[in-house]
C-alpha cells in the first residue's frame, strides 16, 4: 500500500485497526503479558498525588511495592522469566519513578542475584519474596563506579571463626547511593566485597549482610543520607562497614568458586574481573528492564502530548474559532516525528528482550553487544521523546499533575544506571572493533528505488553502519603514542558505530514487525511511520550517503520535504497511533490529556460563577 493509499483510507481507523497496532507492538501478548500490570498498577493507591514531601512520596512508593508484590502470584517466576520482568518494567515506569526504582532493585538485582548464586539454596528466601524484608545491593562505592572491580571494601575470612569480616577501609570505599536508608523497613543487602582469605586476594564476590531492622541499621553499620534527587523520593544514602561479622553463608560464589571446610579457596575461573562480571550477571537483565521503564514513561508522555494538541486550541488565520494545536505542521511533525521512534524503539526493546532471555551462563557476545547498544540507545531517544512531548504542552507540561515533567528524572536515572550509557557504549565499540560479538552486515548493493521505498532506506542505513565501522577501524589503527592515545583515535567513530548499528537495529525489527502484519491498513500504517523513522535518521547522514554515490542530490534536497509529506499523511492517524500504546487513563492520570481539562482548573467561587448564576 503506497502513501496515497494509506492517507486516502480512512480519516480515523476504528478500534480493530489500534488493536492490530497494539498487537503489533506487544507481539500479541498484550492481554497475556501486560494487561495485568496495567490493572494492577491502575488502582487508587498507584494514582497520582500531589503535595506529597519526599519523605512521604518515599514511604508512599515502598507501600505501593508491597501492595503489588502481594498480587504476584510467584515473585521467583517473575525474577527468572525476563519477559514478564521486563513487562513489569514498561508500565512502572509510567506510573512511579521512585517505585520503578525501588522494585528493580529488590526483584532484579537483589532476588535476581541471590536466586542465581546462592546455588545450595542456605538462604530463606521467604522474608525477602514477601517483602517482610526488603533486599537491595551495595556495589558501587564513592570512588569506584565504572571500575566497580577495583573497589576496596573487604571480607576477610577468619578460619577460627569460620566466619568473614565485613569492612569498610577508606573514605572512598563508602557504598554510593544504595537505598539504605530509614524508609522501607528491615532490609538485607548484597555488598561486593574483596574476598580475603589467607591474605590473599580472590575477587570480588556478593555478600548476603542484614543491614537495618525496624529500630534503624544494625551494628557495625553506619548510614548517612544524600541529597535529595528531584523528581526522585529513593532514600539513597552513603553506607560503610566496621568490621562485621558475617556467616559463611553470606559468600555468594554462584558454583564458580568455593571455600572449602579447610579454608581453602578454590574457582574455575581464573580471571578475578571475570570472576566479578559473573557475580553482577543480572545488571545485563538490568539494561533491559530500565530500557523497558524508560520507554513506557516515554510512550505515556507522547499519550499526553498528542492528546493535548488535538484538544488545545489557538488562534489560526483567517479563522475566528481557532484550531486545535496539531493543526500545524511543525506541531505535527516534531509530535509524529518522536511517535516513530517510540515505535523503533519498542521493536529494539523486544529484540534485546529476547537476546537476554537466555539461561544467565550462556548468555553470548552477542547479546550482550546488542543489550548495551539498546539500553543506550532506547534510554536516550526515550529522554528526546519526554522533552518533545514536554515542550509541545508549554507550561502545563511543567505541571507534575500532567506527569511529563516528573517522567524525566526517572528516565535520567536509567541513563546513568546499570552502566552509563556513554561507558556500556565504549565497551560494545571495542568489542565491535575487535570482532567480539559483532558481525557485520552485507554491503548492500547499490540500487535506483524512490526515497520511500522501504527497502531502499533499510539499506541506506546499513550502508552508514558500514562507514562508521571502516571509519572506526581505520582511526584505530592510526600512529599513536600509547594504547590510550590509539584508543583516543577510535573511540568517538567507535560511538558513532554503536549508534549507527542500533539505530539499524531498530529499523530492521521495526520494518520485520510491519511486514508480518497481514491487516492492508496497519501494516500501511506502520510503513509510514517506519518511513519516517527512517528518513530523519537518514537526514543527518545525507553528506556521506551522497559522497559515497548512495544518494543524489536531488534525492538530499527532497529528504525535508518528504518528512514534511509524510507528517502530512499520518496526521489524521497520530491520535491511533498513541492509542496503540495501551496507556489506560487510570495510569495516565493528567488532566490535559481529558477532553474537559479546563474543569480541573475550575473555581466554584470564580465570578464567572456568579455570573452565571445571577
Amino acid at each position: 500500500m503506497d502513501a496515497t493509499t494509506v492517507a486516502a483510507s480512512v480519516t480515523t481507523a476504528d478500534g480493530t485497526h489500534v488493536r492490530r497496532l497494539t498487537d503489533v507492538l506487544f507481539e500479541g501478548r498484550f492481554d497475556a503479558l501486560h494487561r495485568p500490570w496495567t490493572e494492577i498498577l491502575g488502582r487508587e493507591i498507584f494514582h497520582y498525588r500531589d503535595g506529597l514531601s519526599s519523605s512521604e512520596r518515599s514511604e508512599l512508593a515502598y507501600r505501593r511495592l508491597r501492595v503489588l508484590n502481594q498480587d504476584i502470584e510467584s515473585v521467583e517466576e517473575l525474577v527468572t522469566e525476563t519477559d514478564r520482568l521486563v513487562s513489569l518494567h514498561e508500565w512502572l515506569g509510567a506510573v512511579d519513578g521512585t517505585l520503578t526504582t525501588l522494585a528493580t532493585i529488590h526483584y532484579n538485582l537483589f532476588l535476581g542475584s541471590l536466586l542465581r548464586l546462592d546455588t545450595r539454596r542456605t538462604t530463606d528466601l521467604s522474608p525477602f519474596v514477601r517483602l517482610r524484608r526488603y533486599g537491595t545491593v551495595l556495589i558501587t562505592e564513592l570512588g569506584y563506579g565504572n571500575n566497580a572491580a577495583a573497589l576496596e571494601t573487604t571480607a576477610t575470612h577468619r578460619p577460627e571463626t569460620d566466619t568473614f569480616v565485613l569492612h569498610t577501609p577508606s573514605a572512598g570505599a563508602q557504598k554510593f547511593m544504595p537505598n539504605t536508608g530509614p524508609f522501607g523497613g528491615p532490609k538485607s543487602g548484597l555488598v561486593a566485597a574483596r574476598l580475603i582469605v589467607r591474605d590473599q586476594d580472590c575477587g570480588v564476590f556478593l555478600f548476603l549482610a542484614p543491614l537495618r531492622d525496624e529500630d534503624g541499621p544494625l551494628p557495625g553499620i553506619r548510614v548517612r543520607p544524600l541529597s535529595q534527587t528531584p523528581g526522585s523520593a529513593v532514600d539513597h544514602a552513603l553506607t560503610s562497614f566496621d568490621r562485621v561479622t558475617l556467616p559463611r553463608t553470606a559468600l555468594l560464589t554462584g558454583g564458580h568458586g568455593e571455600l572449602t571446610a579447610e579454608g581453602v579457596f578454590r574457582s574455575t575461573t581464573g580471571s578475578r574481573r571475570r570472576r566479578f562480571l559473573r557475580s553482577i550477571q543480572r545488571v545485563t537483565t538490568g539494561k533491559i528492564c530500565l530500557s523497558a521503564a524508560a520507554l513506557g514513561g516515554a510512550r505515556a508522555s507522547l499519550v499526553v502530548a498528542v492528546r493535548h494538541a488535538h484538544r488545545r486550541h489557538t488562534f489560526a488565520p483567517a479563522s475566528r474559532t481557532g484550531v486545535p494545536l496539531f493543526a500545524y505542521r511543525c506541531h505535527q511533525t516534531r509530535l509524529l516525528g518522536v511517535v516513530a521512534r517510540a515505535y523503533a524503539a519498542t521493536f529494539l526493546l523486544r529484540e534485546a528482550t529476547r537476546a537476554g532471555a537466555g539461561p544467565d551462563e550462556t548468555g553470548s557476545a552477542e547479546a550482550d553487544v546488542l543489550v548495551a547498544a539498546a539500553k543506550g540507545w532506547i534510554t536516550w531517544q526515550a529522554r528526546d521523546i519526554v522533552l518533545e512531548s514536554r515542550e509541545r504542552c508549554g507550561a502545563q507540561g511543567l505541571l507534575s499533575v500532567n506527569r511529563m515533567v516528573d517522567l524525566l528524572t526517572p528516565v535520567e536515572s536509567t541513563i546513568t544506571a546499570e552502566g552509563d550509557n556513554l561507558v556500556i557504549w565504549t565497551k560494545a565499540a571495542a568489542d565491535m572493533l575487535t570482532g567480539h560479538g559483532y558481525d557485520p552486515p552485507a554491503e548492500p548493493a547499490a540500487r535506483a528505488a524512490p526515497s520511500t521505498d522501504c527497502s531502499l532506506l533499510l539499506d541506506l542505513l546499513v550502508h552508514h553502519e558500514l562507514y562508521r565501522l571502516r571509519q572506526a577501524r581505520e582511526s584505530l589503527g592510526r600512529p599513536s603514542g600509547g594504547a590510550l592515545d590509539r584508543w583516543n583515535h577510535a573511540v568517538n567513530p567507535g560511538l558513532d558505530l554503536v549508534d549507527a548499528y542500533a539505530t539499524r537495529r531498530a529499523a530492521q525489527a521495526f520494518l520485520a514487525a510491519a511486514e508480518h502484519v497481514r491487516d492492508d491498513f496497519a501494516r500501511g500504517l506502520l510503513q509510514q511511520v517506519f518511513r519516517l523513522f527512517a528518513l530523519e535518521r537518514i537526514a543527518a547522514h545525507a553528506g556521506v550517503l551522497l559522497a559515497d554515490g548512495r544518494l543524489t542530490a536531488e534525492a538530499v534536497r527532497d529528504l525535508a520535504p518528504a518528512v514534511d509529506r509524510l507528517g502530512a499523511e499520518l496526521a489524521p492517524h497520530a491520535l491511533d497511533l498513541v492509542a496503540a500504546f495501551a496507556v489506560p487513563d487510570t495510569i495516565l492520570q493528567a488532566p490535559i490529556a481529558t477532553d474537559g481539562y479546563a474543569a480541573a482548573y475550575d473555581d466554584p467561587g470564580g465570578p464567572w460563577r456568579r455570573t452565571a448564576a445571577g
